[in-house]
C-alpha cells in the first residue's frame, strides 16, 4: 500500500493519496481543485488515479473531486447520509452530458482501490452527511485498519467544530443539535483499534476547529487519552459547553463553500495564467469595481499603494483573507513579484477566486504615478499618537481580533468585528467617526483598514497592535 499526505500549508488542508502498488491504482481522499499536484505525484510512483472520495461537504476550500471526475474519469465516491439539504448535486451534470461514475455512500458501505479496502463510517456533527473511511491493507494479508481519514470529525488534539451550519452557513438553531449528535458519533470511536492511524483533514492554523495540533497525524488511542474535546465527551452537556465555546469566527467564504461543493465547483481545466497588465491598464482600473489585490509588506503598502488596494500580503493566511474580503463575483488584479504569481493564482482558485484578470509587477509599481494618478498612503498611529486622537472624542476604536481575544482586554469603547467577517457586518461600523483599527500585533488590521478605506471610511491603524499600547501602557505605569 502507498500512502502520502499533500499539505497544504495557508488552508492547513490535507488530502490523501492512497494507492494499491499491486495494482497501480489510487484514489485521492478531500482533494483541492488544483488536482495537477496528486496527478504528478501519482505518476511519478507508478499510480494511476481512478477514484475520489470526499468525507463531507467542504467549507474552507473548493473539492477537486469534480475536476479529477472531468479530468481522467475517476470514480467519485461521496456521502449519501444526512437528509435532503445535504446532497450532492452535480453528480448527473458531466460537462459532456449526463452523469459522472460515482457511488453513494451509506454506514457500513465497502469499496475498494485494488486490494486496499475503504470501510465508511457515518460521523455526524461537524455536518450531518459526515463519512469517516477506515482503510485497510487486504493484500498486505491485514485483517483490521491500518489507519482512518477521519475528515473534519477527528483531529489532532481536537473536533471538527459543529457550529459552522450556523455561524458559517446561516442556519439558525443548529449549532447545539449539531453539537448533541456529534457527543453521539464520539462513541463510535470505541468500536475502532486503538493502534489505528488518524489522518485528518486539517491540521493547526485551521478555522474548522480550534485547538488542532501541529503533530500531521495520531492514533485513535492517543487522541482518546489525550485529545481534550474527547475527554469532554463523558457527559453531554458539559460536552456541549465545551465545543461551542471558544470557535473562531469563520472566514466570510466558508458559507460559499458549502453552496459550491453541494451545487457542483465549476471546473477548473488547466491552471488559470493571468498576463502582465501595463501601468497604463492599471491606471485604467477603477478599485471600486474591481480588487487591486497589493501583495507587498506592509511598510511598503503603507507608504505608497494604487488607492483603493487591498492589503493582503502572501503570507499563511492570504487565502483567509482573501475569501474575507473579495467577493466570488469580484475581478481580481494582483500587484505581486513575478516569482509568485503561480502561488497567488493557486491560493485564490482553491477558494473559488477565479476571476484572476492580470498582474502587475510590484517592483514597478513607481511607474503607475504619472501626471493624474499618485499612489495613496496608508494612515497608522502610533499608541502614543494614538492616545491624543481618542482624547479628543471623534474617533472610535475597532477592534477586529477574535472574539475570545476581545474579551481578555481591549482598548476603552472598542467594537468589537473580527476581521474574517468585518465584510457582512459594515452596517455595525460608524461612517460618520474617524476609525482606530486595532488588532494584537497590527497584522490583521492592516488588512482591514485598507478594506475600510476602499469602502470609503476614514480608517487609522494602530502600529504594533494591542501589544503595542499595552506596552506603553505599562512603560508609564
Amino acid at each position: 500500500m502507498f500512502l502520502r499526505m499533500i499539505y497544504d500549508e495557508k488552508l492547513a488542508q490535507a488530502a490523501y493519496l492512497i494507492g494499491c502498488q499491486r495494482t497501480g491504482e489510487a484514489i485521492v481522499i478531500d482533494p483541492e481543485r488544483d488536482v495537477d499536484r496528486y496527478i504528478d505525484l501519482a505518476e511519478k510512483h507508478g499510480l494511476r488515479i481512478v477514484a475520489t472520495a470526499e468525507t463531507h461537504i467542504h467549507a474552507d476550500f473548493v473539492s477537486g473531486s469534480r475536476e479529477l471526475a472531468e479530468r481522467l474519469d475517476a470514480r467519485v465516491y461521496v456521502s449519501d447520509e444526512g437528509d435532503e439539504h445535504w446532497k450532492y448535486q452535480w453528480l448527473d451534470k458531466k460537462r459532456s452530458g449526463g452523469s459522472y461514475d460515482y457511488q453513494l455512500l451509506k454506514d457500513g458501505d465497502v469499496f475498494h482501490i485494488g486490494e486496499i479496502e475503504f470501510r465508511v463510517m457515518h460521523t455526524p456533527g461537524h455536518t450531518p452527511e459526515h463519512i469517516c473511511f477506515l482503510v485497510t491493507d487486504r493484500g498486505g494479508g491485514a485483517d483490521q485498519p491500518i489507519g482512518v481519514a477521519t475528515g473534519d470529525f477527528v483531529f489532532v488534539g481536537d473536533l471538527g467544530r459543529p457550529d459552522l451550519l450556523e455561524t458559517a452557513a446561516g442556519q439558525a438553531g443548529a449549532r447545539e443539535p449539531a453539537a448533541r449528535q456529534l457527543f453521539h458519533t464520539v462513541a463510535k470511536l470505541k468500536a475502532i483499534p486503538e493502534f489505528t492511524q488518524v489522518w485528518p483533514a486539517h491540521g493547526a492554523g485551521s478555522a474548522c476547529g480550534k485547538a488542532l495540533g501541529a503533530v500531521p497525524t495520531s492514533t485513535i488511542g492517543y487522541e482518546q487519552r489525550f485529545n481534550s474535546a474527547i475527554r469532554h465527551a463523558t457527559d453531554e452537556q458539559s460536552f456541549v459547553d465545551f465545543i461551542l465555546s471558544g470557535q473562531p469566527e469563520p472566514p466570510l467564504y466558508f458559507a460559499n463553500m458549502k453552496r459550491v461543493n453541494k451545487m457542483g465547483p465549476k471546473v477548473l481545466g488547466e491552471l488559470p495564467i493571468p498576463p502582465k497588465i501595463t501601468p497604463q491598464e492599471l491606471r485604467n482600473l477603477d478599485a471600486r469595481k474591481v480588487a487591486i489585490v497589493d501583495t507587498r509588506p506592509w511598510d511598503a503598502f503603507r507608504e505608497g499603494h494604487v488607492p483603493g488596494s487591498l492589503f493582503l500580503p502572501l503570507t499563511a493566511s492570504f487565502p483567509t483573507d482573501a475569501g474575507s474580503f473579495i467577493r466570488e463575483d469580484e475581478d481580481i488584479y494582483l500587484i505581486i513579484t513575478p516569482d509568485r504569481v503561480e502561488e497567488a493564482v493557486r491560493d485564490l482558485v482553491r477558494i473559488g477566486l477565479d476571476n484572476i484578470k492580470g498582474w502587475f509587477d510590484a517592483s514597478e509599481l513607481e511607474r503607475y504615478e504619472d501626471a493624474s494618478h499618485t499612489l495613496a498612503k496608508a494612515p497608522e498611529e502610533t499608541p502614543e499618537e494614538a492616545e491624543k486622537m481618542l482624547d479628543t472624542g471623534i474617533v472610535r476604536v475597532l477592534d477586529v481580533r477574535r472574539a475570545t481575544e476581545f474579551a481578555e482586554g481591549h482598548l476603552p469603547d472598542a467594537i468589537n468585528i473580527a476581521h474574517t467577517r468585518l465584510a457582512s457586518r459594515l452596517d455595525e461600523v460608524p461612517r460618520d467617526h474617524q476609525l482606530l483599527v486595532n488588532c494584537r500585533s497590527g497584522a490583521r488590521s492592516a488588512r482591514a483598514t485598507a478594506y475600510l478605506l476602499r469602502m470609503g471610511y476614514q480608517a487609522v491603524n494602530l502600529r504594533g497592535g494591542y501589544l503595542a499600547w499595552e506596552e506603553a501602557h505599562a512603560q508609564r505605569a
